[in-house]
């Protein structure tokens, strides 16, 4: 008898596997939101004006803060996109279809997993989808 096993691909992660990213993104997701809770209240509390220096300067500096207020106002949307992204993958590890590309039907690899907890397709799919456009 043949060992079919040995030559099939891996379809899906086991339990542990999922486990442990879920673990990943959970303690991803804490940072995540730290990171925003920070960002948040810069955008709120950027009120150190100098309204004890000279007209000039305080022209410069509330230029300034507007930028800042802008910068971290951007930088707090993509937090809240990346936030959002590991909650949609948290959900795919509990319907236990996390690690597969939806483009492929592929295993996407543990590596790619850990750098990316949140990615939906192989590099492979990723290639395919820019193709397409």
């Amino acid at each position: 008898m043949e060992k079919k096993e040995a030559t099939l691909e891996k379809t899906c992660y086991s339990n542990e596997e999922l486990q442990f990213f879920k673990d990943l993104i959970l303690q991803k997701r804490a940072e995540a939101k730290k990171n925003l809770e920070l960002l948040n209240e810069a955008i709120a509390g950027n009120e150190n004006e100098a309204n004890d220096t000279a007209p000039t300067f305080k022209n410069l500096e509330e230029g300034s803060n507007v930028l800042s207020k802008e910068e971290n106002a951007r930088l707090a949307a993509r937090q809240e996109k990346y936030i959002k992204d590991l909650d949609a993958a948290l959900i795919r590890i509990e319907n236990k279809t996390y690690g597969i590309c939806r483009i492929t039907g592929k295993l996407i690899p543990k590596e790619r997993l850990m750098v990316v907890p949140h990615a939906t397709t192989t590099v492979e799919g990723k290639m395919q989808e820019k193709k397409r456009r």
